[in-house]
């Protein structure tokens, strides 16, 4: 019921999506949200953390592409500081953006996962696309009522992803 909307993985924090992990999951290309994954959106430039991640993954041979629905000015500004290119206005749940990055940067498919904090946007483009989808809670949320209610309509998928976690733990 819930696979379009269920992640391949969850962690606490963009900074545990490690070079280590991508590899193990045979991950090469990310394709990273920018607001509330990495940073909150009153954060207009990547601070050092972000700046060590990305190097971290550009070190180990991972290609870091951002993905956002923001606007030209904040999305291009981020990016600069971290060399990666940056897609904005990507009218995410749509996957085109997400296509024409992967093509245009001739990036595998088969290598891809989709790194983001709402499972409506990040995870159910990154599944429609068919590719892993890394969810990360939010930073710091914005407090609408529209975000108040996806966040509400987001809690059946998760407590599904923990209890199938439990499932593999428990199995194997």
């Amino acid at each position: 019921m819930f696979s379009l909307f269920m992640p391949d993985y969850m962690f606490r924090s963009f900074t545990e999506v490690t070079p280590e992990f991508l590899a193990s999951a045979e991950i090469k290309t990310v394709l990273a949200d920018i607001d509330n994954t990495l940073a909150p959106y009153e954060m207009p430039d990547p601070d050092d953390r972000i700046i060590a991640w990305a190097n971290s993954l550009a070190a180990a041979g991972i290609t870091l592409i951002l993905v956002s629905n923001n606007h030209a000015d904040r999305v291009v500004r981020f990016a600069r500081p971290l060399h990666v290119p940056a897609y904005y206005d990507a009218k995410k749940p749509s996957t085109k953006c997400y296509r024409h990055a992967l093509m245009q940067y001739k990036k595998d498919i088969a290598d891809a996962a989709v790194l983001g904090d709402q499972i409506f946007t990040d995870v159910f483009a990154g599944k429609r696309l068919g590719v892993k989808a890394i969810l990360v809670p939010p930073i710091k949320d914005k407090k609408t009522l529209f975000f108040r209610f996806k966040r509400l309509l987001e809690k059946p998928v998760l407590r599904q992803f923990k209890r199938e976690q439990v499932k593999k733990q428990f199995y194997t």
